[in-house]
């Protein structure tokens, strides 16, 4: 299975992870700084930063880009519960 690496620049930690990784999952596990209410892509708590790599992360599915745009949530900035890392390089961090 194709590998991702994932770095959060709030802790200064890089993970790799397998394709398809939510961001979420990946956040919990080495204790970074990204909140969450929920795993279903409606509150917006887990609203979190890419540094780079934006083009790396799957498309945003139509209710993750949705809320994004209710909440007017800035340029490369996607829901850590919704997110998947699909290849390459990711540097995210809290929003």
């Amino acid at each position: 299975m194709p590998k991702a690496n994932v770095t959060f620049a709030d802790v200064n930690v890089t993970v790799s992870v397998p394709a398809g990784t939510r961001l979420i999952e990946v956040s919990e596990k080495v204790g970074a700084g990204i909140t969450y209410g929920c795993r279903e892509g409606e509150c917006c708590t887990c609203l979190t930063k890419v540094i780079s790599g934006h083009e790396n992360l799957g498309a945003p599915s139509a209710l993750e880009d949705q809320v994004l745009k209710d909440n007017m949530a800035p340029r490369h900035h996607r829901l850590a519960c919704q997110a998947q890392v699909l290849k390459g390089e990711v540097v995210v961090i809290p929003a």
